[in-house]
């Protein structure tokens, strides 16, 4: 008889019931519920046990690594000695009906000394479970004072999204009464970035899992075995610290009367290991089954009819199936797929060189082609070059729109590797195109633009028939034309050739080379446009890049947002990191600081969770934060950052030195930090970088003439100053070049024409651009004019507008560059007359007189109206157009109107004149 899910009523009281089965009627299985047994030779790790403890604080913890890397054994350890119950569940394919998982969980929790309530209810449907179940396990979760630890072993079991969405919205609700412990080979399908930000998740994932050479040596003491350094870390380096490949390299060694030396025969594919291994597992097999063996031990993993391509027969199915059953060193890897223990694998391949010579290449080469009409690109193209077949593998590359690969990060140093063998032949624009990616990402411009104009010129005079590009027999274009391949190139090459551009600062040939990937774009297959986000993206980084080298900047944020808030997981983490950082840079050039470093750190964060923290491109990120920091004041630690940003450069595979942007902005941050601490000279030797883009940066040029001009003022050189400025390119556009300028006119003493230039940035180019370190510079600008006129009141007004500004983002270089009178204001303000804001202390700014002054002012043209007195008076109170608008509630347009009839009225062009006027006149 099938076991109810649900008992009877206890007599003795109205609890109800705990289940003894699960809700298909089956009893529940205890050992899914017991912690698995550690061997004797287990080796505790303190560094992960110590790093499992912080699971006892954050809600959730993961640990993720490869089959065989020690997680179950590391968290079952660790389990038995925190001393406190935890329930412990290993899931399994019965995992995936809802009502069954969660039915689990409930008896996980009540068969531990932590068990919960049966007011909770179960589940009775093995398919589904009530939602109303888990609000109250969250409920009574989430009243607990001591938080369940919870074990979720085996988890990547579980593939349904809605359990991983059932077990969030737990998780979530139980708040601080539930730990709980994900051991999974797989990401589950969790909001692991929420947890992440929030600092509310811990994660020991395979790298860290990995066995260090001192580990490796205390595991093999565990076995009886004492090696010197040196073996420990060759086998650690040959297993990648791999837990099971460290322990069958122990057992095989045990009884050796020369253990260092067995194990050394053993690498080299001709110990005692390997004679047993083909003598009782190889040998005993039939003919076919032996031959099976060996040619699919090239592979890393294969599917029945794989391994018939390999042995041209179509009896693998059931011979697979056999060896796995009696576990003769194949794995079922499920969803068809089978591998030979890595390594049995390596033994195989010695074995099959001995017997069958010059096969290897032959069995690689029928691999690739089969992979490749599967759409397996990576094992297509390790099989393509392992055949020694460049042309075909660079084909496949090429044709899967997969260039980008060689610039996301992820996989440009396996590719390039890949590709290391590949001699000066074969020559096609698959091949070049290839070289030129390798080149390019590594940093050598001059080869890469080599490879790349050649590939150009090829695929810009060959017709589609003979570009030696398009579908082989391998190839997964239906129409089976060469026009498939040749817009595939195309749009790799304008891919590159986008690369090439920003790192030799030409916008023009970017936006030319993204135009040229929109068109031929059209005749790629949309399957593998959607497969590769990431060209899109890296055009648009490249792009966004240049444009930004160009000053222009708003058509550059543009292309960048698109890829910044648009991320779409580790194919593009690259690119949007790049992206981020860029975003950062242009914030920062617009005085938005404090959202210039969360971009940068933002940027770093994605890069290092997809494994990326020596990217190509993050010395951006560094340098944008150093720059955060002079502004701060805080010298020492942009000092540290302009370091990091070096040793990083120096460490990095790709010379950063080559990008001009990060050259200028390299160069510019170390002369604000120079200018900061007073080294006024190499502060204008250090602005102008070494960088060979043609054309110039006018944002760049800008920049520098800025610092160059602080120099001068710095100096007591105010003409020297004007004129550096005079000379940068677009300045009225670059609001650091029009506080300088403003600046320089204070230092000439002609405050008038200083309010002039702020009254530009105002303009229509800047509006709704400046940020808080350009507005606390330009109000202390306007503070000291009004110093200057004797204004006093005013400027304390206007001084403590700029402190409240700059409070926020913690902006104290803007002061220091001031000078000393903001000290001598504040120290000089009157206990009753505190440093007030403009429009509560309208004193009016005295213009400096002259000799000209004796002169009777002119009449006025025709009497000013009411409103526009009004707005007269708020002019002579330094207050912008919007705030003028806003004070009067009216729009901005009607300030502007009022403005010009004023401006007709008194017979003058500027407002600095208009106020001059009307006080000559007795206006105000």
């Amino acid at each position: 008889m099938v076991v109810s899910a649900l008992a009877t009523i206890d007599e003795e009281g109205p609890e109800p019931p705990v289940p003894r089965a699960d809700p298909t009627g089956d009893p529940f299985l205890r050992t899914r519920f017991a912690l698995p047994l550690r061997p004797a030779t287990f080796l505790r790790r303190e560094r992960l046990a110590a790093h499992l403890d912080e699971a006892l604080r954050t809600p959730l913890t993961l640990v993720n690594g490869a089959a065989g890397a020690g997680k179950t054994l590391l968290v079952a350890d660790w389990a038995a000695s925190v001393g406190r119950p935890v329930a412990w569940l290993t899931t399994d394919a019965a995992g995936q009906r809802r009502g069954v998982f969660w039915a689990y969980v409930l008896q996980a929790l009540r068969v531990c000394d932590a068990p919960v309530s049966g007011e909770i209810g179960f589940p009775a449907d093995p398919e589904r479970v009530d939602h109303g179940l888990l609000a109250r396990l969250a409920a009574e979760l989430s009243g607990r004072e001591r938080p369940a630890l919870v074990v979720l072993d085996a988890y990547d079991h579980v593939t349904d999204p809605e359990i991983a969405e059932q077990l969030e919205f737990v998780l979530h609700h139980a708040g601080q009464g539930l730990r709980l412990i994900i051991v999974t080979r797989t990401e589950p399908l969790l909001p692991l970035h929420r947890y992440r930000a929030a600092g509310d998740l811990t994660e020991i994932r395979g790298a860290e899992l990995a066995f260090t050479p001192d580990e490796a040596a205390q595991l093999f003491e565990a076995h009886g075995l004492r090696l010197p350094a040196p073996a420990v870390s060759a086998l650690v380096e040959r297993t990648g610290g791999w837990a099971a490949g460290l322990r069958l390299c122990a057992l095989a060694a045990l009884g050796q009367p020369d253990p260092e030396t067995y194990l050394k025969e053993f690498e080299a594919g001709r110990s005692a290991v390997a004679d047993y291994l083909l003598a009782e597992v190889l040998k005993r097999r039939p003919v076919e089954t032996q031959d099976l063996l060996l040619r699919v031990s090239v592979l890393e993993r294969f599917r029945p009819d794989l391994a018939d391509r390999l042995t041209g027969r179509t009896d693998a199915e059931p011979l697979l199936a056999e060896l796995h059953r009696e576990n003769a060193f194949v794995e079922d890897l499920g969803h068809s797929w089978y591998r030979v223990h890595p390594l049995f694998g390596e033994i195989l391949r010695a074995h099959l060189r001995v017997r069958a010579p010059g096969l290897e290449p032959e069995l690689h080469a029928r691999a690739a082609r089969w992979l490749r009409a599967s759409g397996h690109l990576p094992e297509t193209l390790a099989h393509g070059a392992a055949a020694g077949d460049w042309e075909f593998t660079a084909r496949a590359l090429v044709d899967d729109l997969a260039l980008g690969r060689f610039l996301t990060g992820l996989h440009s140093h396996d590719l390039a590797e890949l590709f290391a063998g590949m001699g000066p032949e074969p020559v096609s624009p698959a091949t070049d195109l290839v070289r030129a990616a390798r080149d390019l990402a590594r940093g050598d411009l001059d080869r890469g633009t080599g490879w790349l104009r050649r590939a150009a010129d090829a695929l810009d005079h060959r017709g589609r028939s003979d570009a030696g590009l398009g579908p082989d027999a391998g190839s997964t274009d239906p129409d089976g034309d060469a026009a498939y391949g040749l817009a595939a190139a195309q749009v790799g090459r304008a891919l590159l050739e986008s690369f090439a551009a920003r790192l030799t600062g030409a916008p023009d040939l970017a936006e030319r080379a993204a135009a040229t990937a929109e068109e031929w774009r059209r005749d790629v297959r949309a399957d593998l446009v959607g497969k590769h986000p990431e060209v899109d993206a890296l055009l648009l980084t490249h792009l966004g890049g240049t444009r930004l080298w160009a000053g222009r900047l708003d058509h550059a944020r543009a292309a960048l947002s698109t890829v910044a808030e648009r991320p779409d997981g580790a194919a593009t983490a690259l690119p949007a990191a790049a992206a981020l950082c860029h975003l950062a840079l242009i914030d920062y050039a617009e005085g938005w600081i404090g959202r210039a470093e969360r971009r940068a750190l933002e940027a770093a964060n994605g890069a290092e969770r997809f494994g990326l923290p020596g990217w190509p491109g993050s010395g951006i990120g560094r340098l944008v934060l150093a720059a955060v920091a002079v502004e701060r004041d805080e010298l020492d630690r942009a000092e540290a950052l302009l370091d990091d940003e070096r040793d990083a450069r120096e460490d990095a595979d790709a010379r950063e030195d080559q990008d001009p942007l990060t050259a200028a902005t390299r160069a510019l941050v170390t002369a604000r930090l120079l200018l900061a601490r007073g080294h006024l000279r190499a502060a204008a030797q250090a602005a102008q970088p070494a960088a060979s883009a043609d054309p110039l940066s006018p944002w760049a040029q800008g920049q520098a003439a800025s610092i160059a001009a602080a120099v001068h003022l710095a100096e007591g050189r105010p003409e020297a100053a004007a004129e550096v400025l005079g000379q940068a390119p677009d300045r009225q556009r670059q609001p650091a070049c029009v506080l300088q300028e403003a600046r320089v006119r204070l230092a000439q003493r002609d405050p008038g024409a200083a309010l002039d230039l702020l009254d530009t940035l105002r303009g229509p180019h800047s509006q709704g651009r400046t940020g808080p370190a350009l507005t606390v510079r330009a109000t202390l600008v306007r503070a000291e004019a009004a110093a200057q006129a004797g204004d006093l009141v005013t400027a304390r007004g206007l001084l403590a507008r700029a402190l409240s500004r700059a409070r926020r983002d913690s902006l104290r270089r803007p002061f220091h560059e001031a000078g000393p009178w903001t000290r001598r204001l504040l120290d000089s303000a009157p206990p009753w007359q505190p440093a007030a804001s403009r429009r509560t202390a309208p004193v009016p700014v005295v213009r400096p007189t002259g000799p000209e002054d004796a002169a009777p002012p002119p009449a006025l043209v025709e009497e000013l109206s009411r409103r526009e007195r009004d707005v007269l008076e708020r002019l002579a109170r330094v207050m912008s157009t919007e705030e003028i608008a806003a004070d009067l509630h009216v729009s901005v347009n009607t300030v502007k109107t009022h403005l010009k009839s004023v401006y007709r009225k008194l017979a003058v062009n500027r407002r600095g004149e208009a106020v001059r006027r009307a006080r000559e006149s007795g206006l105000l």
